[in-house]
Parts: structure tokens; C-alpha cells; sequence
């Protein structure tokens, strides 16, 4: 399933002649209970997938916003398994909608790939981003994640070679997520220019969609990524706007950020 709810989803923003908007928030920040209530309603904002970061305790990719997330629910003792355990009860409401699990692969390993790919199949996710996997030692999990229908996603970044780019996107389904900065997670001023360079050379290895990641803060950004790219990803700016609200106020805040980067307008 996880290749077809992806593939439906570009599908439809194709059809609809815009880009897609997929949001990353990180697992159990501030609360499990939060993700449970925060993951459908930004989907209702105007999300069309969602990447649910599973906190790790050395987030090597992450700049201080993110980091700080994932420390929180570490504190809060947010494991692998209830990451899964979510995607299992947020599937449940949106039965539709591609839910991505992206973190590190230490945790995936010590799970065994065989076990927690068949968990992954059994909780209905559609996709892996393994941040710190190279591509050259992702065919044990390519090959765990392709026998159980989980897309796993490459990240490129403007530094990937063209060997590396080939060979990740030889193993890779659902989208390549293309990062537009070397560098940390962060919101930026501005979208790189090197990440379009970065799309040019992509798209010469694979017809997968291809989303841009990394400093993309608001709706100019969006539509800026939708010109070269199917879809963009936000993250560090909505996990921004979380750390700033009040936990009562959280989910509000958050959706109207979400639909603002949608180009939606949320009722009153």
C-alpha cells in the first residue's frame, strides 16, 4: 500500500496544478497525545503527507529547533514502537493520507530490518527515510522495505555525487527527497538555488516526484519548490510555531501555519 497512497497523492496535486505539502513533525512533541490530535488536523489544514520524526538521541541532520523537539520526547521516553504504535492509531483516521516514518537507522537496526519492516507493514506506512543510511548500504533494508510494498525514500542532498544520486535512486520509490542545502535543518530566508541545481541532476536518474526539503519556511517558498519540484517539505519552521504555543493553543496555531503554507484559508 505504501507505494500506491504516495503515488495517488502526486497523482492528485498534478491534477490539481500545484504542489504538494508534505510537514514533518517529530514523534511525542510535545506529547504522544499531540501527535494523535496534531497529525489530522494539519492533514484537514492542507497537508497532503506527513513525515513523522522518530526522536533520536544524536540527530547528526537536525539544526537546534528540531534537535530540541526531539529531546523533549525523548524525555517523554518516545521509542521506536510507539512511533509505530501512532502511525497505527493515526491510520485508522486517515486511511488516505501517506504517513513516513523518518529517523535514524541505529534504532531501525538494534529493531532487527525484518522485524521492523514487518511492524511498519502491520502499522500501514507508506514509506522510510533513514536519514544516515548511505545509499551503498541500504540494500539489506531496500530489500526488506520492496517485499513488504514501504517505499523507501533517498535523501540527496547538493553535495550527493551523481554516482550516489544514481544508486539511491536505483533502490529508492515513492519520491527522492532533495535537500537544498548542505547543511542542518533549519528555516531559511530563502530557498537555495543550489537545490534546483540539485533537481536538474535527479531527475537525469529517475521519473520519481521529487520534493525539496530544508529551509522552506512559508508560502512563497512553497510555490518558489513547486516551479521545478512536485511537492516541498516543511519542518523546522512548523516545529517552530509549536515551540511557541502554548500546549492549549498548540494545535490551532499549528493548523493555521499549515494552511497559510497551503495557500488554504481556514474558517474563523
Amino acid at each position: 500500500m505504501g507505494e500506491p497512497r504516495i503515488r495517488r497523492m502526486f497523482d492528485a496535486v498534478r491534477e490539481q496544478k500545484r504542489p504538494g505539502l508534505i510537514v514533518f513533525v517529530t514523534a511525542g512533541f510535545p506529547d504522544m497525545e499531540a501527535t494523535l490530535e496534531l497529525v489530522p488536523a494539519l492533514v484537514a489544514a492542507g497537508a497532503d503527507a506527513v513525515e513523522l520524526g522518530v526522536p533520536f538521541s544524536d540527530p547528526l541532520a537536525e539544526g537546534p529547533v528540531i534537535q530540541e523537539s526531539s529531546f523533549r520526547a525523548l524525555q517523554n521516553s518516545t521509542s521506536l514502537e510507539d512511533c509505530l504504535t501512532a502511525t497505527e492509531t493515526l491510520r485508522k483516521k486517515l486511511p488516505d493520507t501517506p504517513l513516513v516514518l523518518m529517523g535514524y537507522y541505529n534504532p531501525i537496526y538494534s529493531y532487527g530490518l525484518a522485524s521492523f519492516t514487518e511492524r511498519c507493514q502491520q502499522a500501514e506506512v507508506d514509506g522510510l527515510i533513514a536519514v544516515d543510511l548511505p545509499g551503498f548500504e541500504a540494500a539489506p533494508l531496500i530489500s526488506e522495505c520492496q517485499s513488504r510494498d514501504i517505499s523507501m525514500i533517498p535523501l540527496l542532498a547538493p553535495t550527493s555525487t551523481d554516482e550516489s544520486i544514481k544508486d539511491a535512486c536505483a533502490g529508492g520509490s515513492g519520491f527522492v527527497y532533495c535537500i537544498s542545502v548542505a547543511g542542518v535543518t533549519g528555516a531559511r530566508e530563502q530557498v537555495s538555488g543550489r537545490s534546483f541545481e540539485l533537481l536538474d541532476r535527479v531527475r537525469a536518474h529517475t521519473a520519481l516526484p521529487l520534493a525539496v526539503g530544508f529551509g522552506i519556511s512559508n508560502r512563497t517558498h512553497v510555490e518558489q519548490v513547486g516551479d521545478t519540484a512536485e511537492a516541498a517539505v516543511v519542518g523546522s519552521a512548523l516545529i517552530r510555531v509549536m515551540l511557541d504555543s502554548p500546549r492549549e493553543q498548540l494545535i490551532e496555531r499549528a493548523s493555521r501555519f499549515v494552511a497559510e503554507l497551503a495557500g488554504v484559508s481556514l474558517p474563523t
